[in-house]
């Protein structure tokens, strides 16, 4: 219906008389973000139809205001402020909580100003520390030596020289925000001088020089458990950046990474070396000593093992992350064939070879048997290789 001119509120927001104030707001959200002036920049029946809405909603969302519309209409309004907007600054001024829901701001920036002013918890940190694998295994202690960033203990992290020499922002009135405007829209936006704090310093701290945050050198001590994983993480709580005005540092995570070893290659819990055996050692078994994680260990050598066969000792491997378990010590038989012989060593050799049915003449069937042998060899050489990525690992 249309009186003087003017649409019935209810009927421009679309709602029914019996609508609740939520729904008067969603609807009126719904229709000032549809004719938003920024979104219709070429359409003055937009901006009407923005203004219409707005007076609408100025009415509908005031209890005492609606009541008169609802026993009297448009005339029982005069003399209530409700004679609509002049233009749109008149909108953002009545109703700054409104955009500030869905432009990220209200008009005078009060919100965002306190939030800047309350504590804000420091930056986590992240440190990245190279242990050894016999550290890792074992678990160790560690001194760890950083720089951090600081609430100045001189000024408080306020910045300035004291308190005296804190003042309202020039710029903004202590208001955080400065307004100019585009088009026939009024924008506001956070004032460059103070930053938005509302304050801006005469005098700056000499410790500081303004900034209310110092470098700070840190030593703390770090116990590694046993068993860290490559990519472990440990936190050091409240050993991250200080927090500004008055908020709690952030915490520092440390993060494992185990270096490369000359004998040990890891899979997991498991730990694998090579071991180097002689002909006879291999043919006869033997008890030798291998180099583990926690010491030397004594290793028995069956008779008649083969190159490549792998041999375990129990427990002796690498913490299972969680439990009270070790993985084992895997040890991979390498036959080490002499370059030199000596003239008795050279004697016995040929000796057995002629207990083996060699000698200086040897049948095709024999040379035929030596190639088969040394495919066998080579069969067991490419099984190490895919075992260890292609690499032969150094003896232990």
């Amino acid at each position: 219906m249309n009186v003087n001119g003017k649409r019935d509120y209810y009927e421009v927001l679309g709602v029914s008389r019996e609508a609740s104030d939520p729904d008067i707001k969603k609807s009126y959200r719904s229709l000032a973000m549809k004719f938003h002036p920024d979104r219709n920049p070429d359409s003055p029946e937009a901006e009407e139809q923005f203004k219409e809405a707005s007076e609408a909603y100025q009415v509908l969302s005031d209890a005492e205001k609606r009541s008169k519309y609802d026993r009297f209409g448009h005339e029982g309004l005069n003399g209530m402020g409700a004679q609509g907007f002049s233009n749109s600054d008149d909108i953002f001024s009545s109703f700054g909580d409104i955009f500030g829901d869905f432009f990220g701001g209200g008009g005078r920036g009060d919100g965002r100003r306190s939030r800047r002013d309350s504590p804000q918890r420091g930056r986590d940190m992240a440190y990245q520390l190279e242990l050894t694998l016999e550290e890792a295994a074992l678990g160790v202690e560690r001194e760890l030596e950083f720089e951090r960033t600081s609430e100045c203990n001189y000024c408080g992290g306020t910045g300035a020289k004291s308190a005296d020499s804190i003042r309202q922002c020039t710029s903004c009135k202590g208001t955080g925000q400065v307004a100019f405007r585009q088009s026939f829209i009024t924008y506001a936006t956070t004032c460059t001088t103070c930053g938005g704090s509302g304050s801006e310093i005469a005098e700056r701290c000499v410790e500081c020089i303004g900034q209310g945050r110092r470098n700070d050198k840190r030593k703390v001590k770090l116990k590694i458990p046993a068993g860290i994983d490559e990519g472990g993480r440990l936190r050091l709580r409240d050993e991250g950046e200080g927090g500004l005005k008055g908020g709690p540092a952030g915490d520092l995570f440390v993060v494992a990474t185990l270096l490369p070893h000359e004998y040990f290659h890891r899979e997991g819990s498991e730990v694998i070396t090579q071991l180097h055996v002689t002909f006879s050692q291999a043919a006869l078994g033997a008890e030798v000593n291998v180099k583990t994680l926690y010491g030397e260990s004594k290793l028995k050598v069956p008779r008649g093992v083969q190159p490549g066969d792998l041999l375990r000792l129990r427990g002796e491997g690498f913490p299972v992350p969680g439990r009270k378990t070790k993985g084992d010590h895997v040890v991979q038989i390498l036959v080490r064939t002499p370059t030199k012989l000596s003239s008795k060593a050279e004697k016995l050799f040929r000796e057995l070879a002629s207990l083996e049915g060699g000698g200086a003449h040897k049948s095709r069937t024999e040379i035929m048997g030596f190639a088969g042998y040394l495919q066998s060899i080579a069969g067991w050489v490419r099984v190490i290789l895919k075992r260890f990525g292609g690499k032969l690992l150094p003896a232990g």
